[in-house]
C-alpha cells in the first residue's frame, strides 16, 4: 500500500484533525551524552482560541511514563498567531537506551490567556522506539484531539533508579549498606538537574544512630556517590527491620525536594524483598543490586 503522505499518518475525521492545525518538529536521541533533543520548528493553522480569532500558543513535551514535574519541557509562548515559529530546542538528559525502547514523548500545543486558564488545542505522540539512535528525524504531524487526563498511577512515578550494596558481615555483627550510584533521577531544578544527596535509615526503633546520608553531587542526573555505611545489628534482628533509602535535592536556604525513595526489607516487594532476602542468606557476601525510585504517596519529610 501507499505511504500515507506526511503528516497524515492519522486518519482521523477529515474535519476533526483538519481543525486543529499541525506541528513540524524534529527528533535527535544522541546517545553517549544521553540527551534527547527535540526541536520545536512550528505550527500551522491551529485552531483559533481566542476572541480576536487568533491564540498564544507554546507547545509542552512530556515522557510518559514520567514523573509529571520532572519530565515537562515548554517552548515560549508566542502571541497572536496560528502559524507560530518557535524553532526552539528543548533537551532531555540523563536519557538511557532503555527509556528510548520503552517511552513516549507527548507534544501538546495550547493557547495561554492572561489569565493562566491554558486552554488545549491538541496534541500528538512518537513512541521513542521509532527513532534511530544519532540520527535526527523530521516529523511533520496533525493535532489530535486527545483530552489530557490525569495520569494513571501519579502517586508511584518512577523517579529514576539506586544502585545499593548490602553485606552482612558476621565477624562484626553488622550490616554494611553501599550507595553506588543513581541513574537518571527526575530533574527537580530549573536547569534540568539536581543537586542529589542519598539518606538511609535503618527501622523500627534504631534511635539518632539510624541516619545517615550521603555527599551532595551538583548538577547531575547520574550521581556516583560510592559511600559505605554500617549498623551493628544481630543478624537475627534484621528480618525485623526495613531499610529505608530517599534520595533528595539538596536546596540552599529552602527544604530540600523529596526526589524518590524505596524500601528493602521482610514487608517489601520484588526486587527489594528479594535483595535483603539474599542479603539474610548469604553473610559476608557483597550483593549489588538496582532499585527503582518511587514518588511513593506515603509522604517523606525531611527531619
Amino acid at each position: 500500500p501507499a505511504a500515507a503522505p506526511a503528516g497524515e499518518e492519522n486518519d482521523y475525521d477529515s474535519d476533526e484533525s483538519t481543525t486543529l492545525g499541525s506541528l513540524e518538529f524534529s527528533l535527535l536521541y544522541e546517545q553517549e551524552g544521553h540527551a534527547l533533543h527535540c526541536c520545536i520548528i512550528k505550527a500551522k493553522g491551529l485552531k483559533p482560541m481566542d476572541s480576536n480569532g487568533l491564540a498564544d500558543p507554546y507547545v509542552k513535551l512530556h515522557l510518559l511514563p514520567g514523573a509529571s514535574k520532572s519530565t515537562k519541557l515548554r517552548t515560549k509562548t508566542l502571541k497572536n498567531t496560528l502559524n507560530p515559529a518557535w524553532n526552539e530546542t528543548l533537551v532531555y538528559h540523563g536519557i538511557t537506551d532503555e527509556d528510548m525502547a520503552r517511552k513516549t514523548l507527548r507534544l501538546s500545543v495550547s493557547d495561554e490567556d492572561k489569565f493562566g486558564h491554558n486552554e488545549f488545542i491538541g496534541e500528538t505522540r512518537v513512541a521513542l522506539k521509532k527513532l534511530h539512535f544519532n540520527q535526527k528525524k523530521n516529523f511533520n504531524v496533525c493535532l489530535e484531539r486527545v483530552i489530557p487526563v490525569g495520569q494513571k498511577g501519579e502517586d508511584s512515578e518512577e523517579r529514576g533508579r539506586i544502585l545499593i550494596s548490602l553485606t552482612y558481615n558476621s565477624q562484626q555483627g553488622r550490616l554494611v549498606v553501599g550507595v553506588v550510584r543513581c541513574a537518571h533521577l527526575a530533574a527537580m531544578d530549573s536547569n534540568g538537574y539536581s543537586d542529589p544527596f542519598v539518606k538511609i535509615c535503618l527501622k523500627p526503633d534504631m534511635g539518632k544512630k539510624a541516619k545517615n546520608k550521603t555527599q551532595i553531587k551538583k548538577k547531575t542526573l547520574n550521581p556516583e556517590f560510592s559511600e559505605e555505611f554500617s549498623y551493628e545489628i544481630k543478624h537475627a534482628d534484621l528480618a525485623k527491620k526495613t531499610l529505608d533509602i530517599s534520595v533528595w535535592d539538596y536546596d540552599m536556604g529552602k527544604s530540600n525536594d523529596f526526589i524518590g525513595g524505596c524500601q528493602l526489607g521482610i514487608q517489601a516487594k520484588g526486587e527489594c524483598l528479594k535483595h535483603w532476602y539474599e542479603c539474610l542468606k548469604n553473610k559476608d557476601k557483597k550483593i549489588e543490586r538496582w532499585h527503582v525510585l518511587l514518588n511513593d504517596s506515603t509522604a517523606h519529610f525531611e527531619d
